[in-house]
């Protein structure tokens, strides 16, 4: 399809209502199958092209992400930077989404007849994009359902300990605790500074907690409330070394750090995608290392829970919305075609502009660290004399941009939270700094 085609047949979308725009995909003629089917070879098409003038350049400008972002369906001018509770899909994500489940209102024979043996292909797909097997995956609903599979399927003993962080998101305090009240285990929370300073300020903290009843460390990988990337490669190596699971929390990891397992080491890895990889709502991973599966029961069972050989023992849910799964896939090519690297380092590079930035305002203080090893795409701060919502509200009513608040003002952590995602650009970064600057200056 030539760029003409491509212009052509976007324009040919042009001016329909996002009502009247449903109402085409979801009508009676097959011709919307076949307009879902070249909207999405369209986009990949025009990536494919600004790929090429981009070759020989890893870390493109503005211009070239400014492109990408076209390929998202913000309406009113909407700035989102809150990537950490839900982000958006591209398009080619949303047209795969509603082109599965058109089926289920046209032929739902197809539903259990066909689509389930392409489960298979997005596992081999999401694999590949973690540098997993395929048989250590496991296709969740979200970050919460992996980190309940994990802690509710270990034989732990009365007595037994797990360590986690003083900064762990409900979904991987809540297990372990659950856990504590029905089997006796010991639940120890490790002190994490705001922010920590170095790698051995962690590592060393978990290191000198471990006891003789120590089984498992489970730790956010992304910390949702500083935006701290945990070591998890040096904390499994610590852990491997005395015999010790490790878990790790990476609900924000997977599209926003260029994942991978064989290096970072954990036993299990659980992630939210439809957070940072542009997936829907209602998909999840959750990696069980081969070594680590024996020691794992499922949790829910169904036939194949106790004949099936690898990780799909614990994804024996029955039926599935598969137009999810499908759409997760999508979401894995659009990344994919833009590059998980190039990813990793335009979420870093504007997250760097944004810390270095606010650290000149006064006022300001960082809870997120500048060191790139420790941070990436999850930036928190806050601001003496303005309240959060305060800050969450202006950002939104004077320029539309979306960011919320995060922590806990006890803890000492309470503030709001910055989503740097790549299809946002400096313009953005410094019309929120500008809001930020506004209120500080009048506090």
């Amino acid at each position: 399809m030539t760029r003409h085609e491509q212009v052509a047949l976007a324009k040919s979308f042009e001016g329909y209502s996002r009502r009247n725009f449903m109402r085409m995909l979801l009508g009676s003629s097959a011709l919307s199958l076949v307009a879902l089917n070249r909207l999405n070879a369209a986009v990949y098409e025009g990536l494919a092209s600004l790929n090429q003038d981009y070759l020989q350049d890893p870390s493109p400008d503005g211009t070239y992400w400014d492109a990408v972002r076209e390929h998202f369906m913000f309406e009113d001018g909407l700035i989102m930077m809150n990537n950490g509770t839900i982000g958006p899909m591209p398009r080619p994500v949303f047209h795969t989404l509603v082109k599965y489940f058109r089926m289920q209102c046209t032929n739902p024979y197809d539903c259990y007849n066909f689509l389930p043996s392409k489960r298979e292909d997005v596992r081999t797909r999401l694999a590949s994009f973690i540098n997993a097997s395929p048989d250590e995956v496991v296709l969740t609903r979200n970050t919460t359902e992996g980190m309940n599979f994990v802690a509710n399927g270990l034989d732990l003993q009365s007595g037994d300990e797990v360590l986690m962080s003083s900064m762990e998101h409900p979904a991987g305090i809540h297990p372990w605790r659950l856990k504590a009240e029905r089997h006796g285990i010991t639940v120890r929370d490790i002190p994490i500074g705001l922010p920590p300073q170095s790698v051995e300020e962690i590592t060393d903290a978990f290191e000198q907690a471990i006891t003789p009843r120590t089984k498992v460390i489970s730790i956010s990988h992304t910390v949702y409330i500083s935006g701290l990337i945990a070591p998890i490669r040096e904390l499994s190596r610590i852990a491997r070394e005395r015999g010790i699971l490790l878990l790790a929390d990476s609900a924000h990891g997977l599209g926003m750090l260029d994942l991978d397992m064989k290096e970072l080491g954990a036993d299990f890895l659980s992630s939210s995608p439809y957070k940072w990889l542009g997936a829907p709502t209602g998909s999840g991973l959750l990696y069980v290392r081969k070594e680590a599966q024996d020691r794992l029961w499922p949790t829910i069972a169904s036939s194949g829970w106790d004949s099936r050989e690898s990780a799909r023992r614990f994804e024996t849910l029955g039926q599935r919305a598969d137009p999810i799964i499908f759409a997760l896939g999508e979401a894995i090519d659009f990344q994919n075609i833009i590059g998980r690297e190039r990813i990793e380092r335009r979420v870093k590079t504007l997250a760097g502009y944004l810390k270095t930035e606010l650290s000149g305002i006064r006022g300001v203080r960082l809870h997120t660290s500048p060191d790139p090893y420790l941070s990436a795409g999850l930036t928190a701060f806050s601001v003496e004399g303005v309240e959060p919502t305060r800050l969450v509200d202006y950002l939104r009513e004077k320029y539309n941009i979306v960011i919320r608040t995060i922590g806990n003002r006890e803890a000492g952590t309470y503030g709001v939270r910055v989503s740097t995602h790549f299809y946002l650009s400096t313009k953005h970064i410094d019309m929120l700094l500008e809001g930020v600057k506004y209120l500080a200056d009048r506090a």
